[in-house]
């Protein structure tokens, strides 16, 4: 799998609990990557998990987009510390995503990306084979609302707005 850099997102880090490590990202805040970059329209919650090849974004009613819950499939999760008090969080995103959009219910994305990457990045098969059981797994619990995909993170919310 090859290198590149991917977004950037600045955060504050909330705390943790059974699900893993919550990071607060406020609204204005400038995300990027090469090519693109823009302001955060809202505030969002960021969940690092446990375990699981994923990393999940919350967005409330405030968000004025269609999503609610932005899974990322990922692997190779990782801190760096930059200086005292600064942490960078890094991933390898698989291209692969589960989505609860307002309009469009609870969807898998990407797949066609995930395909094509397979072949041209030659990811070995039980690489394929575990992202493929992890999005199913991930589409049930985001679509039957089971923690933290049950509305864990309004306190999360709650608590990056103090």
């Amino acid at each position: 799998m090859g290198r590149r850099s991917h977004w950037v997102v600045p955060g504050s880090y909330l705390g943790e609990d059974r699900h893993g490590w919550w990071i607060f990202q406020p609204e204005g805040s400038f995300i990027s990557r090469p090519g693109a970059a823009f302001h955060a329209r809202s505030d969002a919650v960021l969940l690092v998990p446990r375990t699981g090849d994923y990393v999940a974004t919350f967005y409330d009613d405030e968000y004025p987009g269609d999503f609610r819950v932005y899974v990322d499939l990922a692997v190779g999760h990782g801190w760096n510390h930059l200086r005292p008090g600064t942490l960078e969080f890094h991933v390898i995103d698989m291209d692969l995503d589960v989505i609860r959009s307002v309009t469009r219910g609870v969807y898998i994305d990407d797949e066609d990306e995930f395909a094509e990457h397979q072949v041209s990045m030659h990811y070995p098969r039980d690489l394929v084979d575990r992202m493929l059981a992890e999005t199913e797994q991930l589409y049930q619990a985001v679509k039957a609302q089971q923690a933290p995909f049950d509305g864990t993170d309004a306190e999360w919310f709650r608590r990056g707005r103090a």
